[in-house]
């Protein structure tokens, strides 16, 4: 059994390390571009610029416009954070590590639409809701 054990584990590593080792190397400054694009997106679109650490909100679908920037040091967990009175967000980046939940309400209120989404690197180029507020989460 003993035998058995390491040869399934030694085949495994072995498989493993000739698939990383076929993998293109990507350079260090494309982090972003190790993200998936929700398959929602349009073929071709662009990730954001959003710095690790950070919540982006861009006012137009496919990051457009000036974005909104927050982050985590800054913005305090489990409150309501409205976007400046009349302005929405349609895409956003989250890079804080903490899931995020967006409201469509500028309240935070549940009775509109509103969505979470996990941490270290979600870009959704399109939000099914206009964007007025958020809440980042203790993990």
């Amino acid at each position: 059994m003993y035998t058995k054990t390491v040869l399934i584990g030694a085949a495994v590593t072995a498989l493993l390390m000739s698939a990383l080792a076929a993998a293109p190397a990507a350079p260090a400054a494309a982090a972003p571009a190790a993200v998936a694009v929700p398959a929602a997106a349009p073929p071709g679109t662009a990730l954001g610029a959003c710095g690790p650490g950070r919540l982006c909100l861009w006012p137009k679908p496919d990051f457009k416009g000036r974005p909104w920037t927050h982050e985590l040091a800054t913005t305090d967990i489990d409150s309501c954070v409205p976007l400046p009175s009349g302005t929405s967000a349609q895409s956003l980046a989250n890079r804080t590590g903490r899931p995020v939940t967006t409201y469509q309400s500028a309240e935070c209120g549940e009775t509109g639409e509103f969505e979470t989404y996990p941490g270290r690197g979600t870009w959704v180029p399109q939000t099914a809701y206009e964007v007025r507020a958020f809440k980042l989460w203790e993990r």
